[in-house]
């Protein structure tokens, strides 16, 4: 049984804002923009598209899709 590595955001997000303040010259106030939208859309794509689960996808065993929530009706991961 593996389970799916947890999402950063922080990690993340500290690694965006720096990269567009350092390399691109980005003012902080829009590197910390572009860094939030990026993070939303990532958030997005971890959570289960199934309308009964909605859990992030490291709450799912990875080789089966399976949730690993005790009461969620959820049998497969949706992407």
């Amino acid at each position: 049984m593996k389970l799916e590595k947890p999402f950063n955001s922080e990690l993340l997000y500290n690694h965006i804002v720096h990269y567009y303040i350092d390399k691109k010259g980005i003012t902080k106030e829009d590197a910390n923009k572009i860094a939030q939208k990026v993070i939303t859309r990532e958030l997005q794509r971890h959570v289960c598209k199934d309308s009964r689960c909605g859990h992030l996808s490291y709450d799912h065993i990875k080789n089966q899709d399976t949730c690993i929530i005790i009461d969620c009706p959820c049998t497969k991961f949706v992407k």
